[in-house]
């Protein structure tokens, strides 16, 4: 049987065949699995969580699927539900990772905290950091005719046109050129990153996971280049708050209507030990996070958000610094802050 006639039949398994085949070597079931609950899995995360959060937890909860397959018993119940407690375990294992601790409607012990494990996570940090290094690698080895259009209208976020001004060229041929080199830097990441993907979890099926992952990313990173790069695009500058250093800034990005939101930042200085910065909107008086950054040597740093608050005009910005990985609401010193926050006036003498 080959690849393909392998993926119809699995299709018309049910979960818990699928799961029994997985056990067996047989790959191909998890990519059934992960189209069919994949959906759901993120829906339950994303009640919690920020939606880069939310697609970690979906990769952690299939690679959970697939490394605890084995141990999957279908006399105690179907498969939906055991996935859905390894989904519920792993977002409270996050969410107490963020020091917040969720209480269950009944006000008890949450019913899913007892819910074991079936596999070691992978290391979350090993991965952010190589694909932070493949996306150096990769961009050393463009051209220097697309390495330069690119850096320009990514890193220094000059528009289209400002581009081919710069570089004194044509402003079809700078388009070209960022696209070019965009489609370049996706085909040189992709062996890379299904290398890590190997590495972490030793096996064919996590390479179905991480790509989808990293597609959808490198999506992301497009869209973000064209709103960073958009001529139509006028950036909300968010300014430093009382006690932060005073070149300190972000500029904010997004277009009315669309989920898409950029905050570049800059200036910044490093956070301490154990701190990352955290960007968040205010939207219908609550504070969604947008996500964590920790700048480079330049003070510079990146936040490409997704979310349906995005598509409405602010009611404030913030960026914060917060504890681990981040917090689940802005508890932190402010850093930058739109409106602009006022400092506060110096206490009059009495005497």
């Amino acid at each position: 049987m080959n690849g393909q006639d392998a993926r119809a039949k699995a299709a018309e398994e049910t979960d818990e065949e699928l799961v029994h085949a997985l056990a067996e070597g047989h790959q191909e079931a998890l990519g059934v699995l992960f189209a069919r609950h994949a959906p759901i899995v993120f829906a339950i995360a994303r009640q919690s969580l920020d939606g880069a959060a939310a697609e970690d937890i979906v990769q952690d909860v299939f690679l959970a699927v697939w490394h605890g397959a084995a141990t999957f018993d279908p006399v105690r119940g179907a498969f939906r539900p055991w996935l859905l407690q390894i989904a519920h375990h792993r977002v409270l294992n996050e969410l107490r990772r963020r020091s917040r601790k969720p209480i269950s409607a009944g006000g008890g012990r949450d019913e899913f905290e007892a819910v074991a494990d079936p596999s070691p996570e992978p290391s979350a940090e090993l991965w952010r950091e190589f694909r932070r290094s493949a996306v150096r690698e990769a961009l050393e080895q463009l051209p220097p005719s697309q390495r330069q259009a690119l850096g320009l209208a990514f890193f220094e976020e000059l528009t289209h046109e400002q581009v081919a001004s710069v570089l004194n060229l044509r402003l079809g041929t700078a388009k070209s050129r960022i696209r070019s080199g965009l489609q370049r830097l996706r085909e040189q990441l992709s062996p890379a990153l299904a290398l890590l993907a190997l590495l972490l979890v030793g096996g064919a099926a996590a390479l179905s996971i991480f790509g989808l992952r990293e597609r959808l990313a490198l999506s992301r990173d497009e869209r973000a280049l064209d709103l960073v790069t958009s001529s139509d695009v006028h950036p909300l500058r968010i300014e430093a708050a009382p006690g932060a250093p005073a070149g300190a800034h972000a500029n904010w990005r997004a277009l009315p209507g669309h989920r898409l939101g950029v905050l570049s930042l800059s200036h910044l200085p490093a956070a301490p030990r154990g701190f990352v910065y955290q960007a968040w909107l205010l939207h219908e008086g609550v504070w969604i996070s947008l996500g964590t950054a920790l700048p480079d040597a330049d003070g510079k740093a990146r936040i490409v958000s997704e979310d349906d608050a995005i598509a409405l005009p602010p009611e404030a910005l913030r960026v914060t610094l917060e504890p681990g990985s981040g917090s689940a609401a802005p508890l932190g010193q402010t850093v930058l802050a739109w409106p602009a926050e006022k400092a506060a006036a110096p206490a009059q003498d009495g005497g």
